[in-house]
């Protein structure tokens, strides 16, 4: 009969606590030691198991100490060591394989969100099928409640969407026709008909699965050298072990060294805390590539940003209209009728805002001429108007001497400004710019809070606009005017000053840089697929701020991992030497050796629990370091 894990832990146990009472009531009886014997048997076979499977492979692992630790126990007659040693080892093992799956408890959640069914029109009829079964095209139908089985643009209906299994937010978002959705979300109000775009793997949240999976599997240097030093410590700690038999003939001694030099606390140190704090990344919708990537990204001395997209929304928008002789509505009104069949950027950021504040605007201009480089010439309500830069006024004999002082001080600011007038004067300015975001101002500073000593930030953008920005956020030096390989170059002169640089960018024009930088940080994959592969670190949102997050979390990592391995050293020191001096025995020494795998998981699953409350007290240890 095959004995699960769990049964075969209480069935040990019960014989090693009656073999207990036994011991200490009737003596070493035959009794006694026949329960002893039947206990090590049901506790020591899998470990037995383990030894003899390593071994095909050439690796002396810490199962083979136990195995040769209880047989000679047995050889000697003690039972009772024998029996306490197998039971505590499959404890702490139980113990530990279950603490560990509390570590994975992300990818649990994850796969919890999975979409079950989907309901798709077919011939006009609703119909139930597997989220496998959905094909590209095909109409989808979310009620509410329901969880979102493809990724997709919606065609009909509107709904409050809670977005966390993507982007780590909780508060709801509106989704409209034309808006995209994600699979893995849930709809919380209102119903949608989408358009599958994205069907079964190709969808973010099973790209998001698969690369958290790939991730907690991916070693960090620290782990990758913990294993490679128990490959050569373990058959050391056996000759050591068996040079003491031949030095002392104490075989008793010569085996509880075997027992207690097992590295089993040392080299679970580092796995289990790299697990633990990618999944609180991927709950948090931070996606962190693997244990080296975790490392790194708390050990990172500058940080270089991209502006467009990153730093900035990514879009222009109108920042302030100055007027002469006229109302500001009506100058946005005429402006806008005037960019009516312009394509340029700037011109749909004045139609956006002249239809926010005045409603929808149909009417159009009688005659347009777009002239390249300068603006447009157009002729509204009989009258003709000028709409541009500096070049198409003075280019049709207007003055703009005495808006110059204004037009230089917006300019200075990082501002485009658009001038209207018509063929006598000057009737405003509309100054324009990509602003910033937010939380861009707060992330610098919590940034800098953290240890990173320097913040730069990489453009294409021109030399006054760059300047603006970085004094606006703090940034501690600018590089502007900088094309994608430009970007590239000033990385690696980066690397080479400071140390280990991360590149933080949008993950579409930015991918070279993101490659090339020791680390490459993406904004918002949930909507893009280069940031989603080129980057090590994703964060699924358009919250920038979740940078601060990531590094917080990957110190209190490397924190944590820096904590396991002391404890698991003093540990180990500690009981050697009492080995050494006779004060630990097999059964005590075993039964340390487990709590202490145990600690260190149990310290490691903490970093599950950690949150922006835990970011801030990073920061003031680290301030109280400096």
């Amino acid at each position: 009969m095959r004995l699960s894990k769990g049964k075969r832990v209480l069935i040990s146990g019960i014989l090693v606590a009656i073999a207990f009472i036994l011991k200490n009531v009737i003596g070493q009886h035959l009794i006694t030691s026949i329960i002893m014997i039947a206990a090590a048997i049901v506790a020591g076979i899998p470990i037995f198991k383990n030894a003899i499977s390593a071994l095909r492979y050439k690796i002396v692992g810490i199962d083979a100490l136990v195995s040769i630790a209880v047989i000679g126990a047995m050889f000697i007659g003690e039972y009772w060591e024998a029996a306490a040693v197998t039971f505590l080892f499959m404890l702490g093992d139980y113990l530990e394989a279950k603490t560990l799956e509390k570590t994975r408890s992300s990818i649990k959640s994850l796969l919890d969100l999975a979409p079950d069914t989907a309901r798709v029109l077919r011939d006009g009829v609703e119909v139930e099928i597997s989220p496998n079964e959905v094909i590209k095209g095909d109409m989808v139908v979310i009620k509410p409640g329901e969880k979102i089985s493809i990724d997709g643009s919606v065609i009909e209906g509107s709904a409050y969407v809670n977005q966390a299994a993507i982007t780590g937010e909780s508060i709801p978002v509106n989704k409209n026709a034309e808006d995209g959705v994600f699979s893995g979300t849930i709809i919380e109000s209102g119903y949608l008909i989408v358009r599958a775009e994205k069907v079964g793997e190709d969808t973010t949240f099973a790209r998001i699965l698969q690369m958290v999976e790939e991730a907690q599997d991916k070693k960090a240097k620290t782990q990758k050298f913990l294993e490679r030093f128990s490959k050569y410590y373990t058959p050391f700690i056996i000759v050591l072990s068996l040079s003491l038999y031949l030095f002392t003939k104490d075989l008793v001694l010569s085996l509880t060294l075997l027992v207690i030099a097992c590295p089993g606390a040392l080299v679970i140190s580092t796995p289990v805390s790299i697990v633990a704090g990618i999944g609180n990344g991927a709950k948090h919708g931070v996606l962190i590539k693997g244990g080296e990537i975790m490392e790194k990204l708390g050990k990172i001395k500058v940080l270089a940003f991209d502006k467009t997209g990153t730093l900035t929304i990514g879009k222009p928008m109108v920042t302030n209209i100055k007027t002469y002789g006229l109302k500001e509505e009506e100058l946005l009104r005429i402006t806008a009728i005037g960019e009516a069949y312009s394509e340029h950027p700037l011109g749909r950021s004045i139609i956006n805002r002249a239809e926010k504040d005045l409603g929808s605007i149909t009417q159009v201009p009688e005659e347009a001429e777009i002239i390249t480089g300068l603006g447009l010439k157009v002729l509204i309500d009989g009258k003709v108007y000028l709409i541009g830069n500096r070049k198409l006024f003075i280019q049709n004999g207007v003055s703009i001497k005495d808006k110059e002082d204004y037009i230089n001080s917006e300019e200075n600011k990082g501002q485009t400004v658009v001038i209207v007038g018509d063929l006598k004067e000057i009737m405003g300015v509309i100054s324009i710019a990509d602003i910033v975001r937010e939380d861009a101002k707060n992330l610098i500073s919590n940034l800098k809070n953290l240890g990173v000593e320097k913040i730069v930030m990489l453009t294409g953008d021109n030399e006054r606009a760059a300047k603006a920005i970085s004094k606006e956020l703090g940034i501690d030096q600018y590089y502007a005017e900088l094309l994608p390989e430009d970007k590239v170059r000033v990385l690696k002169e980066l690397q080479e000053r400071y140390g280990i640089a991360a590149m933080v960018g949008d993950g579409v024009n930015d991918a070279p840089a993101l490659a090339s930088a020791d680390l490459g940080i993406a904004i918002g994959g949930a909507s893009t697929d280069v940031a989603m592969e080129t980057a090590d670190v994703v964060l699924m949102s358009d919250e920038i701020e979740k940078l601060s997050y990531a590094v917080g979390l990957s110190r209190a990592t490397v924190n944590n991992m820096k904590q396991n391995i002391y404890f698991a050293i003093i540990v180990a020191g500690v009981l050697l030497t009492g080995v050494l001096f006779k004060t630990v025995n097999l059964s005590f020494g075993m039964l340390v050796h487990e709590l202490s795998v145990l600690l260190v998981v149990i310290n490691a699953v903490r970093l599950l629990g950690y949150s922006e409350k835990d970011k801030f007290k990073t920061m003031l240890l680290l301030k109280g370091e400096d």
